[in-house]
Formats: structure tokens, C-alpha cells, sequence
């Protein structure tokens, strides 16, 4: 009650023609992420849903929950067996050394806080950094701080190595978020997944560091090889030589990119999504539809010097970043299409890019990343001919 108070007192400061008139961005920001906003729609025709802006965002970042867990253990994990061959050093070797708590991959504890020593500073830099630019260009617009950073920051930290170098960190979420969301207007009218755009970015310009579809660092001088890469070389009958069967793959106990690994977390997402109507199944569909058909299809074709023809779709549904982007980046609403008939097509576009992007074309092991984007940018043009479809179908009706 006090707070509340509180916010009522100052708020005269920061409204139109108060002292700080500049500054209402961030004060609604505040606010607003303590108190339900005071604008807010109760009567028809525009009070459609009880969910609102900031219950999706809640609910996404919800949803990531068991990714987070899951991938700060594999982190630890993958981190805690490699040092088996080296000595620990570094900030992170002092902390768990200081505290008593050791490398033992076989201690869950040690492995969950060694990955969470690996995550929090990318997410706390993707958090600062991001933020700032929001902050920003909403006081120059002068609207309100959008509750979307806030997915956006926990998405684009997911998809990143482990060890990413910060400043890095920082070059592709201010890349993501001036140039995939805020040049277009802001929250909900960028055509491009902002997380994915930052990390498309870094991809490209940094592929050195940002190699976490093909060979992930857990430690300094250690690398290991996915299961795309190894896939792509050997065949996926190899994976369990390499120590990576289907239900590790399945589980997330495999190298990957933080939040990506483990197929079982994003189903527990998906789930959740759907249950509260926050993602359309129409797209789910649509994706798994394209990855599975095309998948069956080169099955069937074969090739002797490609052995990534003959893996099967359940194999491209547990490996790379295929699941995580399903749940998270096929179905976020904005960027997708929104049509019910163009959400099939979106979907299949997407799934159907990710398996042609992994099996033929040899320069990219993982498909999934540009397949959305890719489906982004003709997200548009499949709604225009799908409602110019409809329109031409009733006009015939009257002819």
C-alpha cells in the first residue's frame, strides 16, 4: 500500500508537463512491471482476451524455465568433463574451489552452478545492454518501455555458446534489438525474430567465437564436436560412438548452445504454450509437417557421398536448434504469419528450409536459425496471398 502511494506521489513529475515529462518511459516501466497499468481496455469492441502484452511475455518467459535449468546443468556438464584434462583456472574455478563445490560432472549441484556461472553474465550483459536501447529509444519516442525485451533477452542468451565473449554479447543484442525491432517502429512491428537477428549477426561477423551450431567450447583449449557436425562427416549412426545417443540428444546432455540441447525442456515449454493458448498449433504443425515430409522424402532419394540424407526426422527433431526454435521463434506471433492457412505455410516453409539448409548445402551444419529468419521475411507475402486467395474464392460466390 505504501508503494503504491508512493508511485501515486511522484507520478505528477513525470506525466506530460511535469518535471521530468522526459523520463515517463521509465517510470511506466517500473510501474508497470509492479502494478497492473492503469490504461487498461475493459469494454468492447477492443477487449477481445483476458491475456494482455504482459501476461505473453510472462507466460514465454515461463515457458523457458526448463530450458534454463536443463541448460545451465549441461552446461556444468559438458564444462565439468572436459576439465577432466585440464587444470581449472579462471574466475568461475576460483568461485566453485572457494565454496567447496569442485568439478565432479557426477554431482548435479556442481554441474548446475558451474553453468550458471557461465549464463549469468551473458544474460546479465544481454539484460543491461538490450535494456539501455529500450530505454532509449522509448524516451526519444516518448511511449512506454515494452514488456517484449524482456523475451527477447532471455531467448537471445539461450541460443548463444557458452562462451561467448561479452562484449560480443553486447555488439549482437544492440544489433538485434536497434536493428530487428526498434528501426521498424518497436514491439510488434518488426518483421524479424529480434533475438535471432542478433545472433545472425554475431554468426556471421564473428563465426570464430559463435560457433555454437558446429563446435561448442565448454572450457578454454577444449572443444567438442555436436551431433550436426559429426552427422554431417561421419552419419548419424556414429553419434553413439561419440557418446551421443537419441535419448541424450532427447534429454539435452549433449555440446550445444545453452538453452538448446534438450528437446525434452522445449516439449515441457511447447505444452505450457499451448495450454495457455500463448502459441498457435496451427505453426507447430506447420514446421513439423515440413521438417518430417522432406526428411522422408531424402530417406527415400539417398546419396552415397552425403550421409546427412539417410538421418531421420526424429533424429533432425533432437539435434541443433531445431526444437528450441520451434517452441520459441516459429510460433512467436509477431514475425509469423497470421492467417490460420498461412501459419501452415509458414510452419512447412520453415521446416522444410531447416532439413534442405542441414542435408545440402555443406556450409551451414545447422539449418534452423536461417530457416526462420528466412521464413520471416516471407511471412508477409504468404498472408497477402492467402487473403487474396479468400477475397477471389467469395467473390466467386456472387458472380
Amino acid at each position: 500500500m505504501g508503494l503504491r502511494s508512493f508511485f501515486d506521489r511522484i507520478e505528477p513529475n513525470f506525466v506530460k508537463g511535469g518535471k521530468y515529462e522526459k523520463l515517463f518511459p521509465v517510470y511506466e516501466m517500473v510501474e508497470s512491471f509492479l502494478y497492473t497499468p492503469k490504461t487498461v481496455t475493459t469494454a468492447a469492441p477492443h477487449a477481445r482476451s483476458y491475456i494482455d502484452m504482459k501476461r505473453i511475455m510472462t507466460y514465454v518467459v515461463i515457458a523457458t524455465i526448463p530450458c534454463i535449468i536443463l541448460g545451465l546443468y549441461n552446461v556444468g556438464l559438458q564444462a565439468n568433463f572436459a576439465l577432466g584434462n585440464f587444470d581449472p583456472s579462471g574466475w568461475r574455478a576460483w568461485i566453485l574451489s572457494a565454496f567447496g563445490i569442485g568439478f565432479n560432472p557426477a554431482n548435479p549441484l556442481a554441474n548446475f552452478l558451474h553453468g550458471a556461472l557461465y549464463f549469468l553474465p551473458i544474460y546479465i550483459t544481454t539484460l543491461v545492454v538490450g535494456g539501455i536501447w529500450e530505454v532509449i529509444f522509448a524516451t526519444v519516442r516518448g511511449h512506454e518501455v515494452n514488456e517484449g525485451f524482456l523475451v527477447t533477452s532471455m531467448l537471445y542468451a539461450l541460443i548463444l555458446p557458452a562462451t561467448a565473449p561479452l562484449w560480443q554479447v553486447a555488439l549482437g543484442i544492440s544489433f538485434g534489438v536497434v536493428i530487428g525491432k526498434e528501426v521498424f517502429g518497436g514491439t510488434g512491428k518488426n518483421f524479424l525474430n529480434p533475438a535471432l537477428t542478433g545472433r545472425a549477426f554475431l554468426y556471421f561477423a564473428y563465426p570464430a567465437q559463435m560457433s555454437g551450431d558446429s563446435i561448442w567450447v565448454p572450457v578454454d583449449g577444449y572443444s567438442g564436436a555436436t551431433a550436426l557436425s559429426i552427422g554431417a562427416s561421419q552419419g548419424y549412426q556414429d553419434l553413439a560412438a561419440n557418446g551421443m545417443t537419441w535419448a541424450s540428444s532427447f534429454i539435452g546432455t549433449i555440446p550445444g548452445s545453452i538453452g538448446e540441447t534438450s528437446t525434452l525442456a522445449c516439449l515441457i515449454g511447447l505444452a505450457f504454450l499451448l495450454i495457455t493458448k500463448i502459441a498457435n498449433w496451427r505453426l507447430v504443425v506447420g514446421c513439423l509437417g515440413g521438417m518430417i515430409g522432406f526428411s522422408l522424402l531424402l530417406n527415400v532419394v539417398g546419396s552415397d557421398s552425403n550421409p546427412m540424407f539417410a538421418m531421420p526426422w526424429y533424429w533432425h527433431l533432437v539435434i541443433g536448434g531445431y526444437a528450441f526454435g520451434l517452441v520459441f521463434m516459429v510460433t512467436e506471433p509477431v514475425s509469423a504469419s497470421h492467417t490460420n492457412v498461412g501459419r501452415y505455410i509458414y510452419g512447412a516453409l520453415i521446416g522444410f528450409m531447416v532439413v534442405m539448409i542441414r542435408v545440402i548445402n555443406p556450409a551451414f551444419p545447422e539449418g534452423m536459425m536461417l530457416a526462420i529468419l528466412f521464413g520471416n521475411v516471407f511471412a508477409p507475402l504468404i498472408d497477402y496471398f492467402v487473403v487474396q486467395a479468400n477475397i477471389k474464392r467469395r467473390a466467386k460466390r456472387h458472380v
